[in-house]
């Protein structure tokens, strides 16, 4: 089984701190299908994980020019 170690999960409040956005945002992208793929807990919070992040966002890169 996977530790919290090797398998970690951001919060809403440090994605959006790492891409400098505000959580509505965040929320927005999240609403239209746009964000990344998220883990809604028991108490409802958020969290994403690393790699499903960094997938999010290597997706995103523009071609070389």
């Amino acid at each position: 089984m996977a530790t919290a170690k090797s398998d970690p999960k951001l919060t809403v409040d440090e994605i959006c701190a790492d891409l400098k956005i505000a959580k509505s945002t965040f929320y927005e992208w999240r609403a239209k299908g746009r964000g990344p793929r998220c883990i809604r807990l028991p108490n409802r919070d958020l969290r994403v994980r690393l790699a499903d992040y960094e997938r999010w966002l290597s997706e995103r890169e523009d071609p070389a020019v």
